[in-house]
C-alpha cells in the first residue's frame, strides 16, 4: 500500500515571522516546541491527520555533524535555512520505520539507521505530555535540496488534538506537493520507490503519484507556472516549490494572486515556496 502524506517541513530563519504569516492565512498555529538536537518548531495540525511543521534553529551548538550511515534532520534544516528556506522535507506516514529503512536500502534509495527522538508536548488544556517519533530517511543524490523521510509516531494519542485542527480558512489537509525539475521523468523511479506506489500518471508537464489522500507531483517550470500562476524557482537541481490546499470555505484568503479559480501566495524573501488555496469545487473539475 502506498505511503500517505504525513507532514511538511518548512525551514525558516525566523520562526515567529513564519508563524505569524500562517496565522494571517487562517491557520491555527500551535505553541513552541524545543528539540534536543538544536531545532525548534511550531505545528499546524490538519484534520486529515497530516501536519505542517514550521521549523527553525534554536541552538546551533547542539547540531552535530553527520557521521557515516546517518541522515540528519537538524543539519538538513540548518542547510535549508542558509541555502533555500521554505518547504525542505517531505514526510510520509510510517507504521514501522525500521521496516521502511530496510525497504529503502533494498530499493537503493537509502542506507541510514532509523533516528528516534522524544520531546515534551503540551495539550490544549495546558497539561504536559510526551510524544516520540522514529524517522527513516531516503536520499536522492540528484535532488540534494530535497529531504525525504517517513515518520512513525509512538504516542499518537498524545499528539493529535481535534480542537487544533479547526482553521478559519477551512483547510483540512494538503492535497498536492509540487516539485519542479527541468526533466521531471528523470526522478519518477525514486519518488515511486519512496512513496511505495509504482502507479503514476503522466501529465502534460510531468508526473504525479498518489500518496494517501494527496498527490506528489514533479513538473517542469512551465507546468509550475501554469498551475500556480507564478514563475517557477530558478534552481540547478529539483526543488520543492509549492503546496496546494483545497478548502470548502469562501472567500479564500485575501492578498494573493487570483489564478485558475484559486489564490496563490507567491514565494517571498526568506520563504521560497508558493502556497495555493483552491476551492474544493474547482479542484473536482
Amino acid at each position: 500500500m502506498p505511503r500517505a502524506l504525513d507532514h511538511f517541513v518548512l525551514a525558516t530563519p525566523d520562526l515567529e515571522a513564519l508563524a505569524a504569516r500562517f496565522t494571517a492565512l487562517g491557520f491555527a498555529v500551535g505553541g513552541l516546541n524545543i528539540h534536543p538536537f538544536g531545532t525548534q518548531n511550531r505545528i499546524i495540525q490538519l484534520a486529515d491527520q497530516s501536519f505542517i511543521e514550521l521549523v527553525g534553529v534554536e541552538d546551533a551548538s547542539k547540531i552535530t555533524p553527520l557521521r557515516a550511515g546517518e541522515a540528519g534532520f537538524a543539519p538538513f534544516v540548518q542547510r535549508a535555512i542558509s541555502h533555500r528556506p521554505g518547504l525542505a522535507m517531505l514526510v510520509l506516514k510510517s507504521e514501522d520505520a525500521a521496516s521502511d529503512a530496510r525497504a529503502f536500502k533494498a530499493a537503493g534509495i537509502g542506507d541510514f539507521a532509523p533516528f528516534h527522538f522524544a520531546r515534551k508536548g503540551t495539550r490544549a488544556d495546558g497539561t504536559v505530555t510526551e510524544v516520540a517519533f522514529t524517522l527513516a530517511f531516503a536520499h536522492a543524490p540528484a535532488m540534494p535540496d530535497c529531504g525525504f523521510f517517513t515518520c512513525q509516531q509512538h504516542f499518537p494519542e498524545n499528539f493529535w488534538a481535534p480542537e487544533r485542527q479547526v482553521h478559519t480558512n477551512g483547510v483540512k489537509g494538503v492535497r498536492r506537493v509540487t516539485l519542479v525539475a527541468e526533466n521531471p521523468s528523470d526522478h519518477h523511479i525514486f519518488l515511486g520507490s519512496f512513496i511505495g506506489n509504482r502507479v503514476m500518471r503522466s501529465t502534460s508537464f510531468g508526473v504525479e503519484i498518489e500518496a494517501g489522500k494527496g498527490l506528489v507531483e514533479i513538473i517542469s517550470p512551465e507546468g509550475f507556472a501554469y498551475r500556480y500562476g507564478v514563475e517557477a524557482p530558478e534552481a540547478e537541481t529539483p526543488v520543492f516549490a509549492g503546496l496546494e490546499f483545497h478548502t470548502p470555505k469562501q472567500p479564500l484568503p485575501s492578498g494573493g494572486i487570483n489564478h485558475g479559480g484559486g489564490i496563490t501566495f507567491a514565494p517571498q524573501q526568506g520563504f521560497a515556496t508558493a502556497l495555493r488555496f483552491l476551492p474544493e469545487t474547482a479542484a473536482a473539475r
